[in-house]
């Protein structure tokens, strides 16, 4: 493979491509961002540039490792918009289909924060 690289940069007159080293990971830095703000997946996955998917898988992780450490992982739980009914004992953290008062679709994404 190498020497296939070095007959290509020859032809082309590049240089070998070097990955750049990262300084952070991805949970890293969800973690660096949710310390002191409150923010949605939603808002996190515009800010990182990842799927809404992605950044609740991240969460779930984060969540487990912070438990562990001196911080608290905060979750202001989902609301329904139509009946204000709270989604409290939720464990999941992704946001819930229906309202099981209303059934109303209408729901307000919870919200997440790290705390010292």
């Amino acid at each position: 493979m190498q020497r296939f690289l070095r007959k290509y940069a020859k032809k082309k007159n590049l240089e070998p491509s070097v990955p750049v080293a990262c300084q952070e990971t991805v949970r890293q830095k969800i973690s660096s961002i949710l310390n002191g703000n409150t923010l949605s997946a939603k808002e996190l996955s515009v800010e990182m540039g990842i799927s809404e998917k992605d950044v609740y898988d991240h969460l779930e992780h984060i969540q487990q490792t912070i438990s562990k450490g001196g911080r608290s992982f905060v979750v202001i739980p989902a609301v329904c918009r139509k009946c204000k009914f709270i989604f409290r004992k939720r464990d999941r953290l992704k946001k819930p289909g229906k309202c099981p008062v209303c059934r109303s679709e209408s729901i307000q994404e919870p919200l997440f924060s790290i705390k010292k």
